[in-house]
């Protein structure tokens, strides 16, 4: 058993020893501790080799008028801990009187079980080895591969805690390893192509290091003979990485956040009804397997859990904190961070087709399918080019224009539409739900969307 960096029952009886000498009656604290290694190169040299560790605590106090105070730190010794508390106890004698988070309900409810592996770290060094020789093998693939610009090998032990004044004492223990891969080729007369790949494991010896090799290879020289593509409205086809990436960006349809904040597509009143095709069934499940980095409980205790979003194009669920919860008279969902006005996120995206109902153009599929369209393969600018709270987008994408079975990468082009009009206008999902590192999804079909071309 790995030595811990929290020890969650010593935290929770000095948190609870040093409230009462200054009078604190109510408060709560949140800890990630982490210790990464990192490696990239370039050319085969090492450009940036950082190994750390990372202490994020917050504390909340509750004073007598119930006002929440909070203060951060990264120090968890006695003093450290003992300044926080007072820092907090300051702090909330300001606090915003519209914003009152209490603790979870379900702070001390069991937590869901997980079998997810603590692995052994294996050094900087081979770290560094690996990426070495994975930066090799894959500028000999092509002769027209002559860079790989960004790379990184990373390993990470991670621990979690949530604590609070009534009892609840929540820890997590895990590892995670990560892997990109972006190629860069450049073949005469023709301007540079890149593409990439990126692997998560549970460690690094998990990842299959020729499998990004590959891919990273592969999506780049499939770019090499491009072509521009006319402006029009096509046929869409997104890969699952550019469709979560979608789900992802407008998230704020389903954040029960954004909602009270006046930021989302949806009301309050939305649960219920038709927000797309019915063919579109959408889970918010941060306990799936394919979840490297998912975690069983959130920022505020709540455990994790998988949450219907959408099923059969109907709004079922939102995601909430414990003050949203509390606003919309739910229970909390498990998607909180911590703070005097806590956040709502999501988790792990699973988008799949609801098999009771039949899709418009159910042959479709990207492999086989003759007609004319476009395979967005990766959506980019998404920080510039989505208007969240109005709907829209207008983004640059890597991709592929398809006739008669014969793919071509398109030059440059930019996809734009309305996000609720997308979602409505889904004519086919396909069956294979693919694994990514941030969600799960089929290929997705949708009738008819701006692209707009070089000619």
């Amino acid at each position: 058993m790995k030595e811990s960096l929290i020890n969650e029952s010593q935290l929770r009886d000095q948190l609870s020893t040093l409230s009462k000498a200054i009078n604190i009656k109510k408060w709560d604290l949140g800890a990630t501790i982490s210790k990464d290694m990192s490696v990239q190169i370039d050319k085969g040299n090492p450009k940036q080799i950082k190994a750390s560790q990372k202490n994020s605590i917050t504390i909340r106090v509750w004073n007598s008028e119930n006002l929440v105070g909070i203060t951060s730190t990264s120090d968890l010794s006695e003093k450290g801990l003992q300044k926080a508390l007072e820092s907090a106890y300051q702090a909330s004698q300001f606090g915003n009187i519209s914003e009152t988070p209490e603790f979870s309900i379900m702070s001390k409810a069991e937590l869901p079980l997980t079998s997810r592996p603590i692995k052994d770290s294996i050094g900087v060094k081979a770290l560094l080895a690996s990426l070495k020789n994975a930066e090799k093998d894959l500028l000999n693939r092509h002769k027209s591969i002559n860079s790989v610009p960004y790379n990184g090998f990373a390993e990470s032990t991670f621990e979690r805690a949530y604590i609070n004044s009534e009892g609840a004492i929540r820890h997590l223990h895990g590892t995670q390893a990560s892997l990109y891969l972006y190629a860069k080729a450049q073949e005469e007369g023709k301007k540079p192509r890149s593409s990439g790949s990126i692997k998560l494991g549970y460690g690094a010896s998990d990842i299959d290091i020729n499998d990004c090799i590959k891919e990273a290879a592969e999506k780049t020289l499939n770019h090499l003979n491009y072509k521009p593509v006319k402006t029009g409205r096509y046929l869409v086809c997104f890969k699952p990485e550019a469709f979560l990436d979608l789900i992802t960006s407008f998230s704020n349809i389903y954040n029960a956040r954004s909602i009270i904040d006046g930021v989302s597509l949806s009301r309050k009143d939305s649960i219920g009804k038709e927000i797309s095709s019915r063919i579109l069934s959408l889970n918010d499940n941060g306990l799936h397997p394919s979840n490297i980095t998912g975690t069983t409980f959130d920022g505020e205790g709540t455990p994790t859990q998988d949450i219907q979003i959408i099923n059969n194009g109907i709004l079922k669920n939102f995601i909430h904190s414990e003050a949203t919860a509390r606003i919309f008279n739910v229970m909390p969902t498990g998607h909180a961070g911590i703070g005097a006005k806590v956040s709502v996120s999501p988790d792990w995206p699973v988008v799949y087709k609801n098999k009771n109902q039949k899709a418009k153009y159910p042959l479709l599929n990207y492999q086989k399918t003759k007609d004319e369209f476009i395979l967005v393969e990766n959506l980019n600018a998404l920080h510039a080019g989505v208007k969240a709270s109005q709907g829209s987008f207008s983004l640059p994408f890597d991709g592929w224009h398809v006739k008669d079975g014969i793919k071509t990468s398109i030059e440059s082009a930019t996809i734009a539409g309305d996000f609720l009009r997308l979602l409505k206008n889904i004519i086919q999902i396909e069956d294979d739900g693919i694994y990514t590192h941030q969600g799960v999804s089929p290929h997705i079909w949708i009738e008819e969307l701006t692209v707009t071309g070089d000619k």
